[in-house]
């Protein structure tokens, strides 16, 4: 693990070009080895995109395995370079949906969903904005002890371990009215999810987004995360109107049709290659 973080520590000086072009040759060598992995995401694409043809598929597919291994050579650039390199990487667009909530003294949760630019977006986000934020430990605790040390580099992050319950983080969040990023978008198991149509598929999928909404009184932001070239982008969206309402299946059905027509924007940037269908409804196959 030493010595994969000495690399990574290598890489960040590099030019962002040379970065991408070493992302783009070994994403395609992933592509090539990883079986198991692009099985999940073709599997993936045939369910939510049946209308493409099986080449098309597998063009996407594998751009989107060298987004994802550039994602991973990034993290010596959002560990360690600058924050000025950081800040000059990210353009953030209409951050005062954001502003405009706090200095009204409103709590925020920021609707961030498992884009391939999110690292990157956050880390530059967290410069502007204080940041609430759940953490899962790793089992290497080297990488653990390291994520969650980057996690903190500018020191205005409030971690919370996804143990502790909803209490802490509505805790945190009304600590300078920090925003909460919430990544409610992949498969957590049945507990505390709900099947809402995701791709027109019964996804299991929580339903946090309306519940803590609800509970701490917060206004929901959605905030995309995308790679323009050698860049990123993040763009946050309006608040949305009466939400929470009184229908959490309304609510969180509402959540993943955003989502899905964000995808459809930028398809080969979402994550694939997570196991997105794996909780199916009682009696239905598994789709891995």
């Amino acid at each position: 693990m030493k010595i994969l973080f000495a690399l990574l520590w290598l890489i960040r000086l590099l030019p962002m070009p040379l970065i991408g072009a070493l992302a783009w040759g070994l994403g395609n060598i992933a592509w090539a080895l990883a079986a198991d992995r692009r099985r999940v995401g073709l599997i993936n694409l045939r369910r939510c995109f049946p209308e493409m043809t099986d080449a098309e598929r597998h063009r996407l597919l594998r751009r989107n395995f060298r987004y994802m291994m550039r994602l991973m050579l990034e993290y010596g650039v959002v560990w360690w370079s600058s924050a000025k390199r950081l800040d000059r990487l990210v353009t953030i667009k209409n951050l005062h949906y954001v502003t405009d909530l706090r200095n009204q003294g409103r709590d925020v949760i920021l609707f961030y969903p498992h884009f391939v630019g999110f690292e990157m977006c956050v880390f530059a986000l967290n410069q502007h904005l204080p940041l609430v934020s759940v953490y899962s430990a790793q089992k290497n605790d080297t990488l653990d002890a390291q994520i969650y040390r980057g996690r903190q580099r500018y020191n205005n992050a409030y971690i919370v371990s996804r143990q502790e319950g909803l209490r802490p983080i509505i805790k945190a969040m009304r600590k300078d009215h920090a925003p909460f990023l919430y990544l409610p978008d992949q498969d957590y198991g049945a507990r505390d999810s709900i099947f809402v149509k995701f791709f027109g598929i019964d996804t299991a999928t929580i339903t946090g987004l309306s519940r803590i909404s609800q509970l701490a009184r917060a206004a929901v932001v959605p905030a995309i995360a995308r790679r323009v070239g050698n860049r990123c982008e993040l763009e946050f969206y309006p608040p949305w109107d009466d939400f929470p309402s009184d229908d959490v299946v309304a609510d969180t059905q509402r959540m993943n049709s955003f989502l899905e027509e964000r995808i459809r924007e930028q398809p080969d940037q979402y994550f694939w290659l997570h196991k997105r269908f794996k909780t199916r409804p009682q009696g239905e196959e598994s789709f891995y």
